[in-house]
């Protein structure tokens, strides 16, 4: 028999009521996509890094974390290796904390900032970020398989390097 998933946020406080009030868009102005269900990530405990009234953190940004990402934010005070979350598991972030990744980094190539998964990042997170630093550091493939024309996800048309040749980046923007 099938049980109902718990919708309990972080603080264990029942999010039924809430979740239709949550952000579900992605930042492609689509709909968020399942990001995660094993471990199940999400403010609500859902999958998606949907944001609502609650989720004073914006739980936002859909990364896959790195050892170094593990580190950075334990030394700011939020251990998530203590919630059982390991290298390459996939998270819903805080966007400050990713934000504060981000400008720790010694480089674009820099482990400390987790990839992002943009179909799965909610528009909420572009409250706290500039969409060209999520898709600087958007994972493969996503990094370029779409296009965003005033914020309508466009996926059949590819990118085109600065360049002008005919091929698209595979992943090294």
């Amino acid at each position: 028999m099938a049980t109902k998933p718990s919708m309990q946020n972080l603080n264990g406080k029942n999010t039924s009521d809430s979740c239709h009030r949550a952000h579900n868009e992605a930042v492609y102005k689509k709909p968020l996509g399942l990001f995660s269900q094993n471990p199940v990530t999400g403010f609500y405990r859902d999958g998606y890094c949907r944001v609502g009234p609650e989720d004073t953190g914006n739980h936002a940004v859909a990364a896959q974390v790195t050892d170094e990402f593990l580190d950075f934010t334990a030394s700011r005070g939020n251990d998530l290796r203590s919630a059982g979350i390991t290298a390459g598991c996939k998270w819903c972030l805080c966007s400050n904390r990713w934000k504060e990744a981000m400008q720790a980094a010694k480089g674009p190539d820099d482990p400390v900032v987790p990839k992002v998964f943009l179909h799965a990042t909610s528009e909420s997170a572009l409250k706290d970020l500039e969409f060209s630093d999520l898709k600087k550091f958007a994972a493969p493939p996503e990094n370029a398989s779409h296009t965003v024309r005033r914020g309508v996800q466009n996926p059949s048309q590819p990118i085109v390097p600065e360049n002008g040749g005919d091929k698209v980046h595979g992943g090294q923007n």
